[in-house]
């Protein structure tokens, strides 16, 4: 017979895989919720609800440096005159729709279509549920509002002349991937993965650990290579009708992952 000190510890009791975290619920109904409202309330109201509360580089661009007025037009114009689409989003972001304050924020809770919105609140249940269960609700929610910051940043860097508004909660999503890169993938007696009602009570690996985990680097590859396939061929491949903000998605996912060592309650 085994001595009792040597045997492997029992498995954590079990739990309903698809138990969602109470923040993740609300997150998730606040988002289809907001596109819900928006989608009954006319093409105008929703699309000026956009221009306000989406994300514009070019009016960010503006507000902090107005000199560079004279260099966005130079920018514009360079083919031998304003594109009238290009005049028709300047005019709805400089004056007919100016950009809220909030918009490097509330930019994370507007989406472009219905596809747009379930998709990110899928990954939310999925990758987010073993941050929040992890960090509980008041680092979950700083955690979001970092990620949502890092894309916006992200985003900005790399667009910093154009007034196409920017919305989605996908630097959010991503920087919950790269939260939970930390400890979803390691192994314990009890296996180890995403799909796990206890993911959340696994230890976080180091970053040596994490490099030299298999599973994790794959996901990362994985997971660079096909937003970077997104960035570049959904609008061309007919995939989505619009441009897809993967600068954005690599900032949250950066921050999620630098950031989330430093508030892991478990150390």
């Amino acid at each position: 017979m085994q001595p009792h000190h040597l045997s492997p510890p029992p498995p954590p009791p079990r739990e309903p895989l698809f138990h969602l975290p109470r923040i993740i619920i609300v997150i998730c109904a606040v988002l289809i919720g907001i596109h819900l409202v928006l989608s009954v309330s006319g093409a105008r109201f929703e699309i000026e609800m956009v221009f306000r509360y989406g994300f514009v580089p070019g009016s960010w661009t503006l507000w902090i440096n107005p000199a560079a007025e004279e260099v966005i037009f130079e920018r514009l114009t360079a083919g031998g005159g304003l594109d009238p689409r290009v005049a028709g989003l300047m005019r709805m972001a400089l004056f007919e729709a100016p950009n809220s304050i909030f918009g490097p924020l509330s930019y994370a809770l507007l989406h472009g279509s219905w596809s747009h919105v379930l998709l990110n609140v899928f990954w939310l249940a999925a990758f987010g549920t073993p941050v929040a269960r992890r960090l509980g609700e008041a680092r979950f929610l700083l955690l979001c509002v970092l990620t949502a910051l890092g894309g916006t940043l992200a985003h900005w860097l790399t667009h910093m002349h154009d007034f196409t508004p920017m919305v989605g909660a996908s630097a959010v999503v991503s920087g919950m991937m790269g939260a939970a890169a930390w400890f979803v993938f390691a192994r314990t007696a009890h296996g180890g993965g995403l799909i796990d009602a206890h993911a959340h009570l696994r230890p976080r690996e180091t970053l040596s650990e994490m490099l030299r985990n298999q599973r994790t680097m794959v996901f990362f590859g994985i997971w660079f290579a096909l937003n970077f396939l997104f960035g570049v061929g959904a609008g061309p491949l007919g995939i989505t009708e619009g441009s897809v903000a993967w600068q954005a998605h690599i900032g949250g996912f950066l921050v999620g992952l630098a950031l989330f060592p430093r508030i892991d309650p478990r150390g």
